[in-house]
């Protein structure tokens, strides 16, 4: 088989083996010749992997090998077909003159993987990666709070709304899919950051399939499939937060900054913030004027940038951090943030470009594809 068929799929599967595992098997992949192809694969209890490649086989069999250094090994061969041999207690690897023996686990002592449930409906690969990556930034990383740990799934009918929040940020992103059954309607919890590196990786075919085991909250698996490629995830068994209660659903003034070089600004602004300091945002008609510091012992900086704003001159601030994830994740050039008042959460989402400059005063907001909904930081004095 080429070598870099097979580093690819045995460093996919990898990257899914628990860091410490609970007992030794779970560190291994699974190499399952049948017929001429090989599936590669990993289990932990919590998130299955698995790869299918292509190969020229002799014999079917089953070999159970140390995960990490077979992809280290599969990574560091020359560019030459491989072969790969199981002997007894061994499994024998040759690329070109590089020869390697490795000890293979018990089999018989392997979990067997998750079935793939049956399908919901299919989700452009490159869309449902964009979605993933621009909400599961705002999901919690604390595990003894696993509501916040997870990105809420909800399906409706040819719409997938997903939701995650730390309660000091909360992201929304809607995106249109197709559907297995019409009218299905289905609500599960995820974890963020399984579902992150699934959606990240799985994009090397045109779509992803969606698998439920079942359509409500807290029970069965999520199962992603893309091509030649596979991996399921228990869900979360926890009651995620009433998000769209939190959702302001007006705004008595708001801005539309240029997403390049306010970021920029925001940047170089945050560089003297110290640890748990507030990036200062003071938007008047026109400009917003950044600032961070203030105190004698500490540095200070300032950065004005032009920005259109409609409303009362208003002074906020924002985690830096937090600021900064939420305008990356926008991936548009300009970027509306809605405002309350200066101790109420303000909303930031994607502008398109104008189409006609005349056909009306402010700009297009994509109707309620992503939203990022951002706590103000109480500022001193």
């Amino acid at each position: 088989m080429a070598r870099e068929v097979l580093a690819d799929a045995v460093a996919w599967t990898a990257r899914s083996l628990p860091p410490r595992p609970s007992v030794p098997v779970l560190a291994g992949i699974m190499l399952d010749v049948e017929g001429n192809t090989l599936s590669v694969s990993g289990f932990d209890y919590e998130v299955s992997a698995r790869s299918e490649v292509d190969v020229h086989a002799t014999d079917g069999g089953r070999a159970l090998v140390p995960g990490r250094l077979l992809a280290e090994i599969t990574r560091a061969l020359p560019p030459h077909p491989v072969e790969i041999v199981a002997e007894g207690s061994r499994l024998s690897i040759s690329c070109s003159n590089a020869r390697f023996s490795l000890p293979t686990l018990p089999v018989e002592d392997y979990p067997s993987l998750p079935s793939m449930p049956s399908a919901a409906g299919v989700v452009e690969s490159d869309a449902f990666a964009e979605a993933v990556g621009q909400v599961a930034i705002a999901a919690g990383r604390d595990d003894t709070l696993p509501m916040l740990t997870g990105v809420r799934l909800e399906i409706e009918d040819d719409l997938v709304t997903l939701a995650a929040t730390d309660r000091y940020r909360l992201a929304v992103r809607e995106f249109a899919w197709r559907p297995e059954t019409p009218g299905l309607t289905a609500a599960v919890l995820v974890p963020a950051r399984t579902l992150a590196d699934a959606a990240k990786t799985l994009t090397s075919g045109p779509e992803v399939v969606l698998s439920l085991s079942s359509g409500t909250s807290g029970e069965g698996i999520l199962g992603l499939s893309g091509k030649d490629r596979q991996t399921t995830t228990r869900l979360l068994d926890a009651e995620f937060v009433k998000y769209r209660a939190i959702m302001p659903s007006s705004s008595t003034s708001f801005a539309t900054l240029p997403v390049g070089m306010f970021t920029d600004a925001a940047k170089r602004v945050a560089l003297v913030a110290e640890r748990g300091t507030p990036l200062r945002c003071e938007f008047t008609p026109g400009t917003v004027t950044l600032k961070a510091g203030g105190s004698d012992d500490e540095g200070q900086a300032e950065e004005r940038c032009d920005v259109e704003f409609d409303g009362d001159p208003l002074t906020i601030g924002f985690n830096p951090t937090f600021l900064l994830d939420g305008l990356a994740a926008v991936h548009t050039e300009r970027a509306r943030m809605d405002f309350t008042s200066a101790l109420k959460p303000a909303v930031l989402s994607g502008v398109e470009p104008e189409r006609d400059p005349d056909a009306a005063e402010k700009p297009a907001v994509r109707p309620g594809s992503y939203r990022y909904l951002i706590m103000p930081v109480r500022l001193p004095g």
